[in-house]
């Protein structure tokens, strides 16, 4: 419970008004969304929405004491913006290496978002996943699914990996076939020699993202050391959010918006998209151009921060009235609908 945290609190200022005016009415806020007079949850609805008496406001905030009604930021909001180009998605390539019913579910929600021609490649060692489950995966038509049944030796994961350029790995832990211990010691050796790999031969401009999951939390800190740029996946999200909904059950609804591949999702986009680079802005500039093309601004992400740990570099709901100067690589953290 440090830090940022999701409440949701009546405000009645807003009686009359827009979800856009809500969206530049608050310092020390951010909105994501409202709940309407019958309780239901709406995430990222639409800036024309009216709010109606009896509504509350979903926002990020230090502290319920923060969401204080500060006034619409008229400089601001009568501003025209032009919407951003939204152009056709590229086709994205994963490799998974690992499998488990993990996988399953994180391929299933992938495959409703992914661009049209996207693949997803997954590696597994025959003797912990039988090769005839993996032959009989399918997850919609938008994506090509293949598979290689291997034994574990080093220069088949390499072959896999230097096949293509990938956008994305995912080591995940073979958590129904051996012990959680063996699982997380497998998958933190896979990633010092899938990094090793892209280190000595690069994967073309962009950079492959690698994602492991590690079924203890216990290990999660060796897990970054052994791959510093690397997002751990670990048990410590389910139980934050377990413990996010027992404080508060009326947040389950928003973690399901946010969380599942319908609806709203949290995206970090290019910056370039939003400001240009190297020239101061406030950011509730940022969050009016956001409003401009159907999205909920709650933060920032610096490349240079993010170099070490990669959450350092995630500014959170700063204060509309600061100013922060983007760099090439950095992104603005939106609510919004995913785009295929």
């Amino acid at each position: 419970f440090a830090g940022d945290e999701i409440y949701i609190t009546a405000i009645p200022e807003l009686v009359g008004k827009t979800y856009g005016d809500a969206l530049l009415s608050f310092n020390e806020a951010s909105v994501i969304g409202l709940v309407d007079p019958n309780g239901v949850a709406q995430i990222n609805p639409k800036p024309a929405t009216k709010i109606a008496a009896g509504s509350k406001v979903i926002a990020i905030a230090l502290d319920d004491d923060k969401i204080v009604y500060s006034g619409l930021r008229k400089d601001i909001a009568a501003k025209k913006i032009a919407k951003k180009a939204s152009g056709k998605s590229k086709p994205e390539h994963l490799l998974f290496i690992g499998w488990s019913s993990m996988g399953r579910a994180v391929v299933t929600e992938l495959a409703q978002f992914l661009p049209t021609g996207s693949t997803v490649h997954i590696v597994a060692e025959s003797r912990h996943v039988d090769p005839l489950e993996l032959k009989a995966l399918k997850f919609g038509k938008n994506i090509k699914v293949t598979f290689a049944s291997v034994s574990g030796d080093i220069d088949e994961l390499i072959a896999a990996a230097s096949k293509k350029k990938y956008n994305e790995v995912v080591i995940l832990g073979y958590r129904e076939a051996i012990s959680e211990a063996e699982a997380d010691s497998q998958t933190m050796l896979t990633m010092l020699q899938m990094n090793q790999l892209f280190e000595a031969k690069g994967n073309g401009v962009e950079p492959t993202r690698l994602v492991a999951e590690i079924l203890d939390s216990r290990k999660a800190e060796l897990a970054r050391v052994a791959a510093v740029d690397d997002m751990v996946v670990s048990d410590n999200l389910a139980a934050l959010l377990i413990a996010q909904v027992s404080e508060n059950p009326a947040l389950a609804p928003v973690f399901d918006d946010l969380f599942d591949a319908d609806g709203a999702s949290i995206s970090v986009n290019p910056i370039e998209a939003y400001a240009p680079v190297g020239k101061p802005i406030e950011f509730a500039q940022l969050v009016a151009i956001g409003r401009a093309n159907g999205e909920s601004v709650i933060g920032y992400r610096t490349l240079e921060g993010s170099k070490k740990l990669a959450s350092s570099g995630v500014k959170l709901n700063p204060a509309k009235t600061a100013k922060f100067t983007p760099a090439k690589g950095d992104g603005l953290i939106v609510v919004g609908e995913l785009r295929k």
